[in-house]
């Protein structure tokens, strides 16, 4: 297959690319929203190697700075996609819905940056703080409130998961009230809610429960 925009680089460098990139976990949803930010093609169907070389030059660069080099960017996407990757990589076979509005039993919509959802029902939903100061107090107040509401309303029955991700760190007392707000929950079947940290360091993400 010939791609082109392998000239602005070389066969060599896009190769180099192609050869990094497909030893990592890329999600269908992360490949189509990388070649939606660059203009490019992407084949529908087919080996990893295949649809990244369908690709072109711009799709492949930033790619390798989101996953490979774990580059940061002034808005915080690079980091956003790679916490979507690593959320995905957490349900096998399920649906990625990204920026959905959920109701809650109060009846406000929720906007959530990653939803899960597994036969219809939502299993799992993600927040992320991608700039800025550590994920403080306040932060995790508002996503306790925001998880609480989804999983009492008729669209959160199924509701297991709610995972905070940051890259930017969590201070200790974040840590502390989201740990205990988590333990003030009733533990039978209709109340229970897993509550995790996933903290982006050193090119990881280490997964807490609280």
């Amino acid at each position: 297959m010939v791609n082109k925009g392998f000239p602005k680089f070389g066969m060599s460098q896009a190769g180099a690319y192609v050869t990094a990139l497909k030893n990592y976990n890329l999600p269908d949803f992360i490949l189509k929203l990388v070649a939606k930010d660059t203009d490019s093609e992407l084949l529908e169907r087919g080996r990893i190697d295949d649809r990244l070389q369908s690709m072109n030059d711009n799709a492949l660069e930033l790619l390798n700075k989101i996953f490979v080099e774990c580059e940061e960017d002034k808005k915080g996407k690079y980091a956003q996609y790679r916490f979507f990757a690593y959320v995905s990589s957490m349900y096998h076979k399920c649906e990625v819905l990204i920026n959905e509005s959920i109701p809650g039993k109060s009846g406000k919509d929720h906007k959530i940056p990653i939803a899960i959802k597994s036969n219809g029902m939502y299993m799992a939903i993600a927040f992320n703080k991608a700039t800025g100061n550590a994920v403080n107090k306040k932060d995790v107040a508002k996503f306790y409130d925001i998880a609480d509401d989804v999983k009492s309303g008729e669209h959160g029955t199924q509701l297991i998961d709610a995972i905070y991700g940051s890259s930017v760190g969590f201070k200790g007392d974040a840590l502390v009230e989201l740990e205990n707000l988590s333990k003030s929950r009733k533990d039978d079947a209709e109340n229970k809610l897993e509550f995790k940290t996933a903290n982006f360091e050193n090119r990881i993400y280490s997964v807490v429960k609280c």
